[in-house]
């Protein structure tokens, strides 16, 4: 893998309120990908995204309220499913949990969350939407 991070994600109880703070009080404008259940901010050389705790939850096979959640989240993008499934696999090789194998998603990109020692949460991600640094990751 190489160093980097695509996204980070804040689980948020309100949407709403958290777009209005991010928005109003920080003065960030929200990227055109955003929709009214995740919401993007570009920043320097990452992006932010704020999602519902409970969709993060959901999204990552955890209970809100259970032992392992966070409600924020990692990311790390690749250029295509295959590239997923290839990295999602050589982790699991080396003893890495995954949370969630590797599926089609809802917002129709294709993932898997996996965990640190100290269950951080990563996803591991292709999304043929979000541009990233500049760039579209493509397969």
């Amino acid at each position: 893998m190489e160093q980097r991070i695509t996204l980070i994600t804040l689980g948020v109880r309100n949407l709403q309120r958290a777009r209005e703070f991010y928005q109003n009080i920080f003065g960030w404008q929200p990227l055109e990908s955003s929709t009214e259940s995740i919401i993007f901010f570009q920043l320097n050389g990452l992006q932010l995204a704020l999602f519902p705790q409970e969709s993060l939850a959901d999204d990552a096979g955890l209970e809100a309220d259970g032992k392992g959640f966070k409600s924020f989240s990692l990311a790390y993008n690749v250029h295509s499913e295959k590239a997923v499934d290839d990295l999602v696999a050589e982790l699991a090789g080396k003893g890495v949990r995954v949370l969630k194998q590797p599926e089609k998603v809802f917002w129709g990109g294709y993932s898997s969350y996996i965990a640190d020692p100290d269950d951080n949460l990563w996803e591991i991600a292709y999304n043929p939407f979000l541009p990233i640094d500049g760039f579209k990751l493509e397969s």
